[in-house]
C-alpha cells in the first residue's frame, strides 16, 4: 500500500477530537483555512506500520448531518463529494464515553453513507470514576463497527487505532437503519426516481435547509423531486432521529452499564462556585491578575538573554563582515528588526500557555456562561463572548468566530467591537512601553507593571462593551437571542496538547509577524539610510563645521543623528510630527505608528531599526536602553510617564491592523463597515491619547 490513507476525524464538540489529533500527528501538522471560507482547517501526517502514512483531517465539530452552520455544512459537503481531494478512505468518529448515546447519532449517520467507520470512544480512562462499563465485543456486534477505547493523554488505544486505519478495507459499511421503514412509499419512490444514487446520500441532500458551496445540488436533479413539503420533510427527519435512537438504545441496553452510585462527582459544586454571580467574577479577575504577574516574572530572564543576544549578534556582524551597505543592512535592518519581535516570544508563549490551560480544563466555557449575564444587558448575543475572549489571542480568528451568531445585527456589532479587546499583537507594544515608563515596585504583592497590563486588558474589554451598548442603541431591533452552550466536563490539561497548541500558535504568530517585520525592516533601513539633498549627502561636513569648536562631542553620533533626521524616513516623520506632537510623540514614534498599520507588533521592530541606524557609537545598545535614552533637542526625555501612557492608550483603542480590516471587509461583504471602524477607532484613540498626555504632562 503506497498511497496515503485519507482519514477524517469527526465528532461532536468537546469530545476530545483535538487531543486524539495531537496524539496521532504530534508536530507533523499544519493549520490554515478552507479555501474561500473562514473556517479553520487542521491536517497532519501520521506514520503507520509497514511505512504507510495517513493524512489526518480534523473536521469542525458537528452534532449531526442536519446542518445549521457553515462548519457543519463543510463536514457534509466533504462526506457527500467523493471527488473532493480530502474525501476520507475511513472516518474516525470520536465520542465521549460520558455522552455515548448522543454521540452515536452522528456515528450512525456517517455509517449510513457507506463510509468505513471506526468508533473511538474517548476519555475511557474516566469510566471507573463515572461508574461506566462497556462490553466492547457485544457493542461491536450490535453496532456492526470496530470500536477502540482511547484516552485524552494518548496512553490508551492509539496503536490499536492505527492498526484499524491500516486495515480499513475490512470494516463493514452496512447501514445502521433502513430508511424505507420511516416512510416506505416516499423512499421507494425516491429510490425508483434515482436508481443509480445512494438512497441515504439523496436524503441528506434533500433534507438540508442550507445551500452547499462545493456541491451542486442541481447536479443530482433532486430539486425536482418535490413530493414532500418542508414541514413534512422535517417530520421525516424527526422520525429518522427517533429510529436512530431506538437502534442506539437497543445496542447500549446490552453493551453499556452505568452505576451512578460509583460515580465520583465534583462538577456541580465547582460550577456553583465558578459561575456564582459574585464569586465567579472575583475568581476570574484573580486568575487574570495572576496570569499577568506570572507573564512578567517568568519571562524576564529569557527576554533579557534574547535582547542581549541580538545586540551582540549585530555587533559581531559588523566586526566580522566587511564594511559596506549589505553589512549595515544585515546588522541594522534585518537583525535589529527581527530582534524587536523575537524578544517577546517568551511572554506571548506564556500567554498562550495559560489560555490553552483555561480552555483545556473546561473553565473557559464557564467564563462564557458567566459573562453572558453582562453581555445580555448590552444587546449582544451570549455567543458574542466567545469572539471577545478569543480576541485576546488575535482579532482575526475572533471575528471569524462571529459566524455562529445567527442575528445579523448582533454579529455586526460583535465584529465592530472585537478589535478593542487586547490581542497578542498589542502585547509587544504594551510590554516595552510599560517597561520604559512604569516604575518598579508592587502593590499587595503584585507589581505595578503587571497591574498596568491588567488594566489595559480590562480597558479594552470595557471599551468593547461600551461601544456595543452605543451601537445597540443606534441599530435597534426587537429580536432577542439566548446563549445555548454545552458545558464540558472538567478535565486535567494534557501537557502534550497544551505544548502543541502553544508551539503552533507561537510559531504562527512569529512567522506571520516575521514576514511583515522583515520586509518593513528592510524598507525602513533603506528609507533611513538614504535621503535627498545636501542636508543628507553633505552631513559630515555640516556637523564637523557645526561642532568643530566644541569638546567632548561624539561627532560620529551627531552625523548619524543628522543623517537620520534628513533621510527619507525622517522627512516622513517630520511631516506628521505636528499632528502627533500634542500626543507627546516625536517624529520617530510617528514613523512607528505608520509602519505598525501593517501589524501592531511592527511598532517595536520599527523603533529598534530606527534607533539602531542612528546609534553608530554603541551598536550593542539594547532596544530598551536606546528608547530610554532618547531625548528632544532641549534634553528632555521622549518616553515619560505622560507620553508612555498616551501611547499605551492610543494602541489600546486604535485599529492599527490592516489584516483585521481585510477580514472585517470579508465577513461583512462591504468596505463601509471596516472604513467606519478604522475612522472611529482612530478618532477615539487620538482624543483619549491627547487628553491623557495633556493631563499627565
Amino acid at each position: 500500500m503506497s498511497k496515503q490513507i485519507k482519514v477524517s476525524l469527526i465528532g461532536n464538540p468537546n469530545t476530545g477530537k483535538t487531543s486524539l489529533f495531537n496524539a496521532l500527528t504530534g508536530l507533523n501538522q499544519k493549520v490554515g483555512n478552507y479555501p474561500g471560507i473562514t473556517v479553520e482547517k487542521k491536517e497532519g501526517i501520521c506514520k503507520l506500520e509497514r511505512g504507510v502514512k495517513a493524512h489526518i483531517l480534523d473536521l469542525p465539530g458537528t452534532y449531526s448531518l442536519n446542518a445549521s452552520s457553515i462548519d457543519e455544512n463543510l463536514v457534509i459537503e466533504l462526506l457527500l463529494n467523493k471527488n473532493d481531494k480530502d474525501f476520507p478512505d475511513v472516518a474516525v468518529i470520536v465520542s465521549d464515553v460520558e455522552n455515548l448515546k448522543r454521540n452515536l447519532v452522528l456515528f450512525t449517520q456517517i455509517k449510513d453513507l457507506k463510509i468505513p467507520v471506526i468508533l473511538a470512544v474517548n476519555m475511557a480512562d474516566r469510566m471507573k470514576y463515572k461508574g461506566i462499563s462497556l462490553d466492547i465485543p457485544l457493542l461491536e456486534k450490535e453496532l456492526d463497527a470496530k470500536i477502540i477505547l482511547t484516552s485524552r493523554d494518548g496512553s490508551l488505544g492509539i496503536s490499536e487505532l492505527k492498526e484499524c486505519i491500516v486495515n480499513f478495507k475490512q470494516i463493514s459499511t452496512k447501514p445502521s437503519i433502513d430508511l424505507s421503514l420511516i416512510d416506505e412509499n416516499y423512499f421507494n419512490s425516491l429510490s425508483s426516481a434515482f436508481p443509480n444514487q445512494d438512497l441515504y446520500k439523496l436524503w441528506v441532500v434533500i433534507s438540508q435547509d442550507a445551500n452547499f458551496g462545493k456541491m451542486d445540488r442541481n447536479s443530482l436533479d433532486i430539486l425536482d423531486f418535490k413530493t414532500k413539503s418542508t414541514s413534512e420533510l422535517k417530520r421525516l427527519q424527526q422520525k429518522e432521529t427517533i429510529k436512530r435512537y431506538q437502534f442506539i438504545n437497543n445496542a447500549l441496553r446490552l453493551g453499556q452499564v452505568i452505576d451512578s452510585s460509583k460515580a465520583v462527582g465534583y462538577r456541580a459544586i465547582l460550577d456553583r462556585i465558578l459561575t456564582h454571580k459574585i464569586y465567579g467574577y472575583l475568581i476570574f479577575f484573580i486568575i487574570l491578575l495572576a496570569i499577568f504577574q506570572v507573564i512578567y516574572d517568568w519571562s524576564s530572564v529569557p527576554m533579557d538573554l534574547i535582547d542581549t543576544a541580538f545586540a551582540d549578534l549585530a555587533s559581531y556582524t559588523k566586526e566580522v563582515l566587511p564594511a559596506g551597505v549589505m553589512t549595515d543592512l544585515l546588522a541594522e535592518g534585518i537583525i535589529a528588526g527581527i530582534g524587536g519581535i523575537v524578544i517577546f516570544i517568551p511572554q506571548i508563549a506564556f500567554l498562550f500557555i495559560f489560555i490553552s490551560i483555561l480552555e483545556e480544563t473546561g473553565y473557559m466555557s464557564r467564563v462564557v456562561f458567566l459573562m453572558d449575564r453582562v453581555m445580555r444587558k448590552y444587546g449582544l448575543s451570549g455567543k458574542s463572548v466567545v469572539p471577545l475572549i478569543s480576541g485576546t489571542a488575535c482579532a482575526i480568528p475572533a471575528i471569524m468566530a462571529t459566524r455562529n451568531i445567527e442575528n445579523w445585527k448582533e454579529r455586526l456589532i460583535t465584529i465592530l467591537v472585537t478589535p478593542f479587546t487586547t490581542c497578542s499583537a498589542r502585547l509587544p507594544v504594551y510590554l516595552i512601553i510599560i517597561a520604559l515608563v512604569i516604575p518598579e515596585g508592587s502593590f499587595l504583592g503584585v507589581s505595578y507593571q503587571a497591574l498596568t497590563l491588567m488594566m489595559l486588558y480590562m480597558l479594552g474589554f470595557g471599551m468593547a462593551i461600551f461601544s456595543a451598548y452605543i451601537l445597540n442603541k443606534i441599530l435597534k431591533t426587537n429580536r432577542k437571542s439566548f446563549l445555548v452552550i454545552e458545558m464540558p466536563n472538567y478535565k486535567v490539561p494534557v501537557l502534550r496538547d497544551v505544548l502543541i497548541t502553544v508551539f503552533e500558535k507561537t510559531k504562527s504568530f512569529v512567522l506571520e509577524a516575521g514576514k511583515i517585520i522583515l520586509a518593513i525592516s528592510i524598507i525602513l533601513w533603506v528609507l533611513a539610510s538614504y535621503g535627498p539633498g545636501e542636508n543628507f549627502n553633505d552631513a559630515e561636513n555640516i556637523i564637523t563645521e557645526k561642532f568643530e569648536k566644541f569638546e567632548n562631542i561624539n561627532i560620529e553620533s551627531e552625523i548619524a543623528s543628522h543623517k537620520l533626521e534628513h533621510s527619507y524616513i525622517g522627512i516622513i516623520g517630520k511631516s506628521i510630527e505636528p499632528i502627533i506632537k500634542p500626543l507627546g510623540y516625536d517624529w520617530k514614534i510617528g514613523i512607528g505608528l505608520i509602519a505598525s498599520f501593517a501589524a501592531r507588533e511592527v511598532f517595536v521592530g520599527t523603533l529598534a531599526t530606527i534607533y539602531s541606524v542612528g546609534n553608530t557609537d554603541d551598536v550593542e545598545s539594547t532596544i530598551k536602553e536606546s528608547m530610554s535614552s532618547e531625548v528632544y533637542s532641549d534634553g528632555s526625555k521622549v518616553f515619560t510617564l505622560a507620553s508612555g501612557i498616551s501611547l499605551l492608550l492610543f494602541y489600546a483603542f486604535a485599529m492599527q491592523c490592516m489584516s483585521t480590516l481585510a477580514i472585517v471587509k470579508k465577513e461583512t461583504n462591504s468596505w463601509k463597515w471596516p472604513l467606519l471602524q478604522l475612522i472611529i477607532m482612530t478618532l477615539i484613540a487620538y482624543v483619549v491619547a491627547f487628553i491623557s498626555f495633556q493631563i499627565l504632562n
